[in-house]
């Protein structure tokens, strides 16, 4: 190993899908010399498109890594997909870095996700820089304004497309007569202004003697505390199809970006909840290990991979590890730089770096690897990952696949944050949830391809409940006789309704002995599976005060079985004079919106049997609508906001309450209900 912590440089390179990010990442590996030929992603040759399924798509559908040695720096680049769908190992690549490159079509503009990931870097006090390609044939001083009105003056170009689209000028390393070069001359006095504010005394020498009174020292250095403190975004242009801007850019990431001695200190903390305190980790190779997982790969025939960062200490080969708060720790057998699908195994990460080990089944996605139990309770802050809505239930196509099933969900679980499995025990299902359709289309194609498993879906079931309108009273006499011992259980009972949300109450209010004490247990039992199963539609009831009041027993004949029937009859008796009512969710929602579709997706709300709370402004153009909303409603939302807005709208919900549906539901529900024959 030839390089040090202060050599280092993570980059990640994120953007709107069909930026050329994974094209640009194969032009920076043939500039730094990593690979002789560029591949294409037509022919599904480059080294990051390396999955079966990428290749077929001509798209990144995961995060791939590889690394660049030059001189003394080594730049770790991460390549990450562009797709919505795919937000999960985009977001997690951003916890390993310190400078997010936001890539932006020259002939596209400004899309949906430049706005979302400039964002999101800022929030997690990452260094940004923007990356204009594919600048041959779009109008780039056009786009530099549009950057600069939308993300703000700090947005300043380093480099200017020439004439002829083949190359660039430098405008920050002040080239040979920069003065006569017009709008070089500017951009370079702009970046000089800009940069000099951040610090006095690089102030005060620039005041007193102007830009020859700057050692290149300072400028580095106020360079880099501008770019940490958000005060210069640096704008850079490339062609990385013809290699234009590809040399430039990666000079600029050697000279200027910050090594992990200079970024912001990562977001620790120690502890959980209200009870978590912020800590250090400084990146000293001597201290006690500190490293977090980012990224999980299972695969079939390797084993699971895992990939992270080392914040802190140095990982070498035979080292023992804890994860988490475990107190097993396991030896690091092999160690590994990553490029694409490759393997390279090294002797020792030191802080700042990016490696991995693989076969160890307990370590999970954001799991910290540390030495020592002084570093346990410690976590990353969470980043904040967009939640999955778009749900399908699944079953396995064929019988016996059950396990196979929860064991392939399980590890595709590991590898995407934006991807969970839900199982509803109400109603036995399982339940997948991602992004987008499109999310979960790939996801069990994976699981199809990799793991052998097919399913079944569909759309999820919604958990109505049922409940009561008014007081009913209910009786029911079971009685059998078989010619041996008989059974025998009268049951009267009360019912009332309760408020919304406070379940159900058992009251005993028999006086007497008319039912014995060993018996109201059963006439409960009875009442408890007619709240399980339901009696109009066949969901669970709520929010119902059953009140057993009297009854009758027979000294010989009368059984739990007896009263268990009887209790149950008894309470469907009361039900059916009761009103009964069927309760759906209903769910807390905001919709993000450009501006200009917002009366379109409320006017579609409207007919969703929304309530419209409000709206409020958000960044970028965007509109918050606020709403209330049944589930059922919007369980297929995705797609249909989606085609409304041309995929810039997106949408979070949660529960917040159960109410009545409307007496048309009520009915199609109920109509639909073909009650199980269960006998006495």
């Amino acid at each position: 190993m030839s390089y040090s912590t202060d050599g280092i440089r993570n980059i990640a390179l994120v953007g709107h899908a069909s930026a050329g990010k994974t094209t640009l990442f194969e032009a920076l590996l043939q500039a730094g010399g990593v690979i002789q030929t560029q591949g294409s992603v037509d022919r599904g040759t480059t080294v990051s498109d390396f999955d079966p399924m990428e290749k077929e798509r001509q798209h990144s559908i995961a995060a791939a890594i590889a690394s660049i040695d030059s001189g003394d720096c080594h730049i770790n680049l991460i390549d990450t997909p562009g797709g919505p769908e795919f937000r999960g190992p985009t977001l997690s690549a951003l916890a390993a870095v310190e400078t997010c490159a936001i890539v932006v079509n020259a002939h596209n503009g400004i899309e949906f996700s430049t706005h979302r990931l400039m964002d999101y870097a800022a929030a997690r006090g990452l260094c940004r820089m923007l990356i204009v390609n594919k600048i041959d044939g779009g109008n780039c001083r056009a786009l530099v304004e549009q950057l600069r009105e939308t993300f703000g003056p700090e947005c300043l170009p380093v480099n200017l497309p020439a004439q002829d689209g083949k190359s660039v000028i430098d405008c920050f390393f002040k080239p040979e007569g920069v003065s006569d070069l017009g709008p070089v001359a500017a951009a370079h006095q702009r970046i000089i202004d800009q940069v000099v504010e951040i610090n006095e005394t690089v102030m005060g020498h620039y005041l007193d003697e102007g830009e020859e009174g700057l050692s290149g020292q300072e400028l580095h250095d106020a360079f880099e505390q501008c770019l940490r403190e958000g005060h210069l975004v640096p704008i850079c242009f490339v062609s990385a199809r013809t290699g234009a801007g590809v040399k430039e850019l990666l000079t600029l990431i050697e000279k200027l970006a910050p090594n992990p001695r200079e970024g912001n200190p990562p977001p620790f903390v120690k502890g959980i909840g209200a009870d978590a305190t912020p800590i250090s980790c400084a990146p000293d190779p001597a201290a006690h290990v500190v490293a977090d997982v980012f990224k999980i790969v299972n695969d079939p025939f390797v084993g699971k991979l895992s990939i992270f960062r080392v914040y802190q200490g140095t990982i070498r080969k035979d080292t023992q590890l804890f994860i988490d708060d475990g107190k097993k720790p396991f030896k690091v057998g092999h160690l590994f730089k990553l490029k694409g699908k490759d393997h390279v195994e090294i002797d020792q990460a030191i802080p700042g770096d990016i490696a991995a080990v693989a076969k160890v089944e307990e370590i999970h996605f954001d799991a910290v690897l540390h030495d020592s139990h002084d570093e346990d309770h410690i976590h990353l802050k969470p980043l904040d990952f967009p939640v999955p809505m778009f749900g399908l239930a699944v079953e396995p196509a064929h019988k016996g696949q059950e396990q196979k099933l929860a064991t392939a969900l399980h590890k595709l679980c590991e590898e995407d944050p934006c991807f969970r499995v839900e199982h509803n025990k109400e109603l036995n299902e399982t339940v997948i949830r991602g992004l987008s359709d499109l999310h979960l289309k790939l996801t069990l194609e994976r699981m199809r391809d990799r793991y052998g498993v097919e399913v079944k879906s569909r759309p999820p079931r919604i958990a109505y409940r049922e409940t009561v309108g008014v007081n009913a009273e209910g009786h029911h006499r079971h009685k059998k006789q078989t010619g041996g011992a008989g059974q025998f259980g009268e049951v009267f009972l009360r019912i009332e309704p309760l408020e919304r949300g406070a379940g159900f109450e058992f009251v005993d209010a028999v006086k007497g002995g008319t039912i014995p004490g060993q018996f109201l247990p059963a006439v409960e039992k009875g009442v408890r599976q007619v709240l399980e199963h339901g009696a109009i539609a066949g969901y669970q009831m709520q929010d119902v005060r059953v009140i057993v009041y009297d009854g009758k027993s027979h000294p010989v004949d009368s059984k739990e079985v007896a009263f268990v029937s009887a209790g149950k009859k008894a309470f469907l008796d009361a039900i059916s004079k009761a009103r009964p009512t069927l309760l759906e969710p209903v769910v807390n929602m905001e919709v993000f919106v450009p501006d200009n579709h917002m009366g379109d997706v409320t006017g579609a709300l409207a007919s969703k049997r929304a309530r419209i709370n409000g709206t409020d402004s958000a960044h970028g153009g965007e509109i918050i609508i606020k709403a209330q909303v049944p589930l059922a409603e919007v369980s297929d939302y995705q797609t249909e906001l989606k085609s409304m807005t041309g995929g810039r709208g997106r949408y979070a919900i949660e529960f917040s309450h159960y109410e009545a549906v409307p007496p048309n539901v009520q009915k199609q529900l109920m109509d639909a209900y073909k009650p199980r024959v269960e006998e006495d």
